[in-house]
């Protein structure tokens, strides 16, 4: 009985300290080489890019194409059909809520409804976690925005773009046009909020000032808004403390 308590303790410890090290895991290396370590792989892999159907947000007059990576993983004479992004066996790789599409997704395209043609919203490697239509904002103006948390760099330098990365936030017209980025460049986006009011987007970001790689209470946060009734998307920042 003595050796199966032993057993578990010896479990638990491990189980806390492997948690431990994977919060720590820093987010920005600095001073590290650029390139991109392809790596290898314990099986056999192929990246399939799929997209979902398209989705067309309330009011506007273009088609959103969700576009993401499906994985056939061989092992043996079996193949097993999956994906980072959902379970095995699944084909969908978005989500849809009101006026908002999530996933783990690697590109979207854009259509207008009465066109054929299908842009994508970027031509560089990137990892979108949201992308939220701010209808509020169209229904008070004639601006129609798209608001994206995404990862676009390999902040971390393990040679891929993941949510080990840095969150970033940027906005594209519903046409996915003007794509750009609104957070500062290294700096982990915290949060953001639409006061509809204002047709403001608050936004916070957390600055890594001791550059020790990882975003905690000894860093700096930073406050700043958007006017999205304004043709040009300033950031401003403002300081409620």
């Amino acid at each position: 009985m003595k050796k199966y308590f032993k057993y578990i303790a010896i479990i638990l410890v491990g189980t806390v300290i492997s948690c431990r090290e994977e919060v720590q895991k820093p987010k920005v290396t600095y001073g590290a080489s650029n390139k991109v370590s392809t790596g290898t792989s314990k099986t056999d892999s192929t990246q399939i890019e799929i997209a979902d159907l398209p989705i067309q947000m309330q009011g506007t007059n273009y088609l959103i194409h969700p576009v993401g990576d499906l994985r056939v993983y061989e092992r043996g004479s079996k193949a097993r059909y999956g994906s980072s992004t959902v379970n095995d066996g699944s084909f969908t790789i978005s989500n849809l809520g009101e006026y908002e599409i999530t996933g783990y997704l690697q590109n979207l395209k854009f259509q207008a409804i009465d066109s054929d043609s299908i842009r994508p919203l970027s031509d560089k490697p990137i990892l979108i976690l949201t992308a939220t239509y701010l209808k509020p904002v169209a229904d008070k103006t004639s601006n129609k925005v798209m608001v994206y948390t995404l990862t676009d760099s390999d902040t971390n330098k393990d040679g891929k773009i993941d949510t080990s990365d840095i969150k970033t936030l940027y906005l594209s017209d519903i046409s996915g046009e003007n794509f750009t980025k609104v957070s500062a460049d290294l700096e982990e986006l915290v949060d953001w909020s639409l006061v509809e009011s204002k047709n403001r987007l608050y936004f916070r970001t957390i600055e890594d000032t001791n550059q020790n790689g990882q975003f905690d209470k000894n860093d700096v946060l930073h406050y700043n808004y958007i006017d999205l009734a304004s043709k040009k998307w300033e950031v401003k920042a403002y300081k409620p403390i």
